[in-house]
């Protein structure tokens, strides 16, 4: 990765020139073999080096309104240029997900994306709720961008919580038309990207309502402007709701409706249908009309783990430039990351988003398993699946969020100033704690599935791959596991622990019900346990996953690369064990001597990894326009692109500000 200024900081090429593993190899791992790092390096370099997606003014300085104009501008030139390169036989989706994602993306436009929801929502929401027929008629006029869309499914007074919507979908049978309505002022919709200036179309969540029956909640295709002139139609309600900590160029916004008729045919008819006569067809299961959420939360975790990496590499390289303190009195300040509680901060995060990446191809690997036994009829896995990618969005998201956080607090005075680009990373990954589902709503929706396994597996009965622990704990004659700190052992006690927990809010649920509580009540009592519950089975599983696709990876790589590959994985075991010591000691046999060879395990791994950080992030393979951040950038030198950066300020551009003759040199000129 060439420098931008030639002259690359000496500390920081210190640190290259002692790492013991090949970057390239390294990258060729992590960006999948050399077709997709080569097509991955001419894509950002065609978008990066074009003039038109080029910063002129830092987007900081901009007004709410510009940065929106700015975006638009922007998203329309990038995927022109996604056209341009099918044009160039440079074709495929990968294409679309970079321009979508948490790096290349979020390089080129920094608050997000305008047209996200079209790509990542409104056409997956055609392809899973849509017809043949209804395919035939919208995704290609979508895909062509004939028509924009967005997915509208929060309102004002209801988000996760699906079944309270209020959006109302009558169907007049005189007609063949809904009636789409926003009966009061919390039923307006709320939220969806692109939705306030950008989108002309729009998949609707509504209540449906036929022969005087509430059918729960249906997807509808609904027009919002006009094709040629862009102004809202007749009933239609729109507009834009405002600032926000981040995101600020994805144009999120309100819509509701007065009376709003569509015609049947606009119903996305593939799993429950509305007939000619009004008569209501159930889908084969409920949960087919949340498809498009879990595929969104599959995306989620991919971001997370980019929008991770991204932090950790602008944190792991300033730490190696700045120097801080004496270790040594004797001897000059020591570069930051040799303060092992610098390290501590740093080397999980790079954990964390390796391990978050491989879960997530893991996920990805399982939803496309799935959604192929779907097609066939085979419904049996969807709730594993949608229990799994609940959680998993819960915990990626929260650890990527305290992740970005830490490695902006490590980065000290620095770190705080917005163009070190923690600001803008952190804006976007805390938005993913609560959009696609409130993270606690998330874990307390797989924790009902668990309830359910657990009573499956007390019947003896098979059970999928996520929960299979169950079974082992079920049949275990010790209460307390025997603690063993290998890495099979560790997940075994991780396992133990999400068992555990299930079992006794199984047992507090079934006392609570017995003291008179309904099922209901009893099972809000005891939330808090079951929200820990799906936390301890979602980090159970992402430390077994990581370790299973750590070990894949390893077979196809050198021993240098392999080894630290390992290393990393070791270090996320042992802080995920660490971090979970009061429940290892409640369900384990582990003692205080376990414990301190566990933290000296940890520490090892830490040493381990020294040499390695810089190298490691350097094959994160991310270009200095996608990091944004002068304490990141390749070539080190922090203080002079600091200083440049500073240049750029508005308030530079004269050496006099006018409020001094308008309101301070009177103020210092009066008597007081």
């Amino acid at each position: 990765m060439p420098s931008n200024s030639g002259v690359i900081n000496k500390d920081l090429q210190a640190e290259r020139d002692k790492c013991t593993f090949n970057n390239e190899e390294f990258t060729l791992w992590w960006v999948g073999g050399e077709t997709k790092l080569k097509e991955k390096r001419f894509r950002e370099d065609f978008f990066l080096n074009d003039p038109e997606l080029q910063e002129k003014v830092p987007l900081h300085f901009l007004s709410h309104k510009e940065l929106y104009e700015e975006s638009v501008r922007k998203a329309t030139v990038a995927f022109r240029k996604v056209r341009k390169m099918q044009e160039m036989g440079q074709d495929g989706v990968d294409n679309y997900s970079a321009l979508l994602g948490g790096l290349l993306g979020t390089g080129i436009l920094k608050q997000g994306n305008p047209l996200t929801v079209h790509y990542v929502m409104f056409l997956p929401a055609i392809l899973g709720h849509g017809t043949p027929e209804q395919q035939a008629e919208w995704f290609g006029r979508a895909w062509n961008c004939e028509v924009i869309g967005t997915y509208a499914q929060t309102e004002l007074g209801h988000g996760t919580f699906l079944r309270g919507l209020e959006t109302t979908a009558t169907y007049d049978e005189s007609t063949k038309e809904f009636v789409l309505h926003s009966p009061t002022l919390t039923a307006y919709k709320w939220w969806p990207g692109g939705l306030a200036h950008t989108a002309n179309f729009c998949v609707v969540m509504a209540q449906l309502f036929s022969k005087g029956n509430c059918h729960g909640i249906q997807p509808f295709i609904v027009q919002l402007r006009d094709e040629e002139t862009h102004m809202p139609l007749k009933g239609i309600t729109i507009g834009e709701i405002g600032n926000k900590l981040g995101m600020n160029g994805v144009n999120n916004g309100f819509l509701g409706f007065d009376h709003v008729r569509i015609p049947r045919k606009n119903m996305l008819m593939k799993n429950a249908k509305l007939l000619e006569d009004g008569t209501f067809v159930k889908p084969p299961s409920q949960a087919l009309t949340y498809g498009t959420m879990m595929f969104v939360r599959v995306v989620i975790c991919r971001d997370m783990a980019a929008y991770l990496s991204k932090a950790v590499t602008i944190a792991v390289r300033y730490s190696a430039v700045r120097r801080q303190s004496h270790i040594n009195p004797d001897q000059p300040e020591v570069q930051v990351i040799d303060h092992l509680t610098q390290q501590y901060k740093l080397f999980p995060a790079i954990a964390k988003s390796i391990i978050f990446k491989l879960t997530s191809d893991n996920l990805w690997e399982m939803y496309n398993q799935v959604t192929s036994e779907l097609d066939k009829g085979d419904l049996e896995r969807l709730p594993e699946l949608h229990a799994i990618a609940c959680c998993l969005k819960a915990i990626t998201t929260a650890d990527a969020a305290t992740g970005v956080e830490v490695c902006r607090l490590a980065c000290g005075g620095h770190g705080y100033m917005t163009c070190s680009n923690f600001y803008g990373t952190y804006g976007m990954v805390t938005a993913a704690c609560t959009y696609e589902g409130e993270n606690t709503v998330l874990l307390l929706q797989t924790a009902r599935y668990l309830m359910k396994a657990w009573q499956q597996a007390l019947r003896g009965q098979e059970l999928v791959p996520t929960v299979q622990y169950l079974g082992r704990f079920l049949s275990s004659k010790n209460r307390r596991m025997e603690w063993d700190d290998s890495i099979g052992g560790i997940i075994r006690a991780l396992q133990t622990v999400a068992a555990g927990k299930l079992r006794l809010a199984a047992e507090h649920i079934e006392q609570r019900q017995k003291n008179g509580a309904t099922l209901e009540e009893a099972t809000n009592q005891t939330s808090i346990e079951l929200a820990r519950t799906a936390d301890a089975h979602c980090r159970a599983f992402l430390v077994q996953s990581g370790y299973e696709m750590i070990e894949k990876g390893c077979e196809t790589v050198s021993g240098e690369v392999a080894k630290v590959l390992r290393t990393i994985y070791h270090l996320y075991a042992y802080d995920e064990a660490l971090k979970a010591l009061g429940d290892l000691l409640r369900f384990t046999t582990i003692s205080e001597s376990d414990i301190n060879r566990l933290q000296a395990k940890l520490e090892a791994a830490l040493a381990e990894l020294r040499p390695n950080a810089v190298g490691i992030v350097d094959s994160f393979d991310i270009p200095d326009d996608v990091l944004g951040s002068p304490l990141g950038a390749y070539d080190g030198n922090v203080y002079e692109r600091l200083y440049e950066e500073a240049k750029k300020s508005p308030l530079n551009q004269e050496p006099v500000n006018q409020s001094f003759h308008m309101y301070l040199k009177p103020f210092m000129k009066s008597s007081l």
